[in-house]
């Protein structure tokens, strides 16, 4: 999902956490660090990782390409490799035919037979290209806030611990209970009440 789409999804972030200084060169260092790894032409099933905004399919972090103004705009990118199980089925069935012929044998082992279907899998995903899913993010680095345009579970859960390990920085998502939580200075007591609550549902 994008920024400039035409339809946005939108998930809320406080980030919690001090910045260490120089802060620009912290952000620009994290993102480097952190920048997706392109996974064709390699065995992994999947790479998580930061892109730029501007060029998604070649990060550049240079300078303050990154920065606009108080905010910060960049994009995680998730690429997965996806085989379907009726592929790995057919090129198992092929190699283990192949093995039986070179052994002389009528059957394999159940180790055998694993060994093969983990040497197919690992063929297979070689050759396999990944599919690239690029989320943008706006960071208002002075208030403290983050929007990710996504509310997709998974990548929200790649963003938060991707965003930790980057910066070393919490995201708590916003949501009716956390906003009450964290904005509105309640007291303990309040907060007490608050935790008992649970959903109101409404009906027509």
């Amino acid at each position: 999902m994008g920024l400039l789409s035409s339809a946005v999804s939108i998930t809320r972030y406080t980030v919690k956490g001090e910045l260490r200084e120089p802060v620009p060169e912290v952000i620009a260092e994290g993102l480097k660090k952190n920048a997706i790894k392109e996974i064709d032409d390699d065995i992994s099933e999947k790479a998580v990782g930061w892109t730029s905004f501007e060029n998604p399919f070649k990060p550049d972090f240079e300078g303050s390409s990154f920065v606009i103004g108080t905010h910060l705009i960049f994009s995680l990118r998730i690429d997965k490799k996806v085989i379907p199980s009726k592929i790995i089925k057919k090129h198992f069935a092929i190699e283990m035919e192949k093995k039986l012929v070179e052994s002389g044998r009528d059957h394999l082992s159940r180790n055998e037979k694993k060994q093969l279907k983990e040497n197919v899998f690992t063929m297979l995903n070689r050759r396999a290209l990944a599919t690239p899913n690029v989320y943008d993010l706006v960071w208002n680095k002075e208030e403290a806030g983050l929007w990710f345009f996504s509310n997709l579970k998974a990548a929200n859960e790649e963003l938060e611990t991707l965003f930790l390990k980057s910066f070393d920085l919490t995201l708590i998502r916003l949501f009716p209970y956390t906003i009450a939580d964290l904005m509105t200075g309640l007291s303990d007591a309040d907060r007490d009440v608050l935790s008992k609550l649970s959903p109101t549902k409404f009906t027509e």
